[in-house]
């Protein structure tokens, strides 16, 4: 960390969008590409920054919008991206070392080994060193990001840019993703962008240096280091860029399982009442109705998007259309963990204002969440359809190590935030093996019911750390 940089007044314009506030459109495409001609390429990057989309595809800033555009595009460009672009050796040392080895050289930090290690990634992330840029296109339909990706490629006559591959996602349900939760209902929000007004929330706004580079961090005076020239790192951001496969299947036969092994459970009736008044209200089977508080225990939230924080008894009692309320909480008063269990995978990601082994870190390591599903919704009519289907995410913060790896490593698959989950794994994310896994669940009258044998329901099929350079950083590799 440096003790100072230069914040200056910040310029929205002068930023890639989707880093600040979310674009929310319907679809999703992100075109993995290798450079092919670098003087054609190098000259493209100044091309989308000019304004004149007759020529190219304009990158989308941070600016305010007077009405939503009908498509945004944005560009992430990985360490061996940079220097296929002709950027120094000297440059790169001064980026941190975490982005120039890349994700899948810090496989074992984010618990991405077994069937998530890079040699069984899906290409071309399987091949890490042909990966230059990941070139993403939101928009409502599918014709947008046609014409988009058609004018990628025909950069320089085609002669810039091999199209490596393609990853294409889509909502379903509007934010629901494929183990049924809503989502996309918490972000941090920022100092002297959000109103709290708008935005009530027991966290404190996030200073913008959680996610840029060059502006103040939760660290009091300090400051990430921002890669040299200052015109290339300031305003830049980083992105963990991961494919996430969820095994939807196996996650509901495993709350067939659990629940079938609560109901059989001496203190089972202390997790939900034989007169529960909501189980009355869904109409569900008592198995059934142990399905949600599991599923709701182990994310932290009911599926229906209502946190266990505010409503620890039932999933009714908020309105889940409502998306402010439903992120203003904490676990302050919540310790023992019978409202939210400690293990539970939001609080684990985010512990808040609750108590940890690490109290400096609470909110240190929160991260930006832009992800949208792929693959169709799950039928549980067909649960063996070999389809696979999961979550495209750009997990964006402006230190890797501290910030994603840290969360990964630290909070989701060791549990060193609080020595009653250290040992365990996250419940959803987590490097899980039904060998030794286990998750607890709080009695509210005191002690814990333990559940074994979590199998594995998130693998991961690809990925890359990305940096996302300001306008006038993509201005500058143009130039160079």
């Amino acid at each position: 960390m440096s003790a100072a940089a230069n914040t200056g007044a910040l310029d929205r314009a002068q930023l890639q969008g989707n880093i600040l506030r979310g674009y929310r459109h319907k679809q999703v495409r992100h075109l993995v590409l290798a450079v092919a001609e670098r003087a054609t390429a190098c000259a493209w990057l100044g091309t989308i920054t000019g304004g004149d989309t007759t020529l190219a595809p304009q990158i989308t800033t941070e600016a305010p919008w007077l009405v939503k555009p009908d498509h945004c595009f944005n560009i992430g460009i990985t360490a061996q991206g940079l220097r296929a672009l002709g950027v120094s050796a000297e440059v790169m040392a001064s980026f941190p070392d975490e982005f120039t080895d890349g994700m899948a050289a810090r496989a074992l930090k984010l618990g991405d080994f077994g069937n998530s290690a890079p040699s069984r990634w899906s290409a071309p992330f399987d091949d890490p060193a042909l990966v230059h840029v990941v070139a993403t296109i939101h928009a409502d339909d599918s014709a947008h990001l046609d014409r988009v990706q058609q004018r990628v490629q025909a950069t320089g006559n085609g002669q810039a840019w091999r199209v490596l591959g393609a990853r294409d996602g889509a909502n379903f349900n509007g934010d629901q993703v494929h183990f049924g939760y809503r989502d996309n209902i918490s972000q941090p929000r920022f100092v002297g962008i959000h109103d709290p007004a708008d935005y009530p929330d027991a966290q404190p706004l996030a200073p913008l240096g959680t996610v840029l580079l060059g502006h103040k961090t939760a660290f009091e005076g300090l400051f990430w280091p921002v890669p040299q020239p200052a015109v290339l790192g300031h305003n830049g951001s980083f992105s963990a860029f991961r494919v996430l496969a969820q095994d939807v299947a196996g996650f509901e036969a495993y709350l067939d399982h659990a629940a079938s092994e609560l109901l059989a459970h001496p203190q089972g009736h202390e997790l939900l009442a034989p007169d529960s008044a909501w189980v009355a209200r869904s109409g569900l089977t008592r198995h059934n109705a142990l399905r949600e508080v599991l599923a709701a225990k182990m994310c932290g939230r009911w599926r229906n998007g209502v946190p266990l924080a505010l409503s620890p008894d039932a999933p009714d009692t908020m309105d889940p259309t409502h998306p402010v309320p439903l992120g203003n909480f904490d676990y302050q008063n919540d310790n023992d963990g019978a409202r939210c269990p400690y293990g539970a995978h939001m609080r684990r990601c985010n512990p808040r204002g609750s108590t940890i082994v690490q109290r400096m870190a609470n909110h240190t390591r929160r991260l930006v969440r832009r992800g949208i599903p792929y693959g169709p919704a799950y039928d549980p009519a067909k649960p063996d359809d070999g389809i696979e289907r999961g979550l495209l995410g750009h997990f964006l913060s402006a230190n890797l190590a501290a910030q994603f790896e840290a969360v990964h490593y630290d909070w989701l698959n060791l549990g060193l935030q609080d020595p009653r989950i250290t040992g365990s794994n996250d419940p959803l994310l987590g490097a899980n093996d039904p060998v030794d896994s286990w998750f607890e669940l709080p009695l509210p009258a005191g002690g814990a019911i333990r559940l074994r044998g979590l199998p594995r329901f998130v693998s991961t099929r690809g990925g890359a750390y990305l940096f996302l350079p300001s306008l006038p950083a993509l201005r500058h590799l143009a130039a160079a």
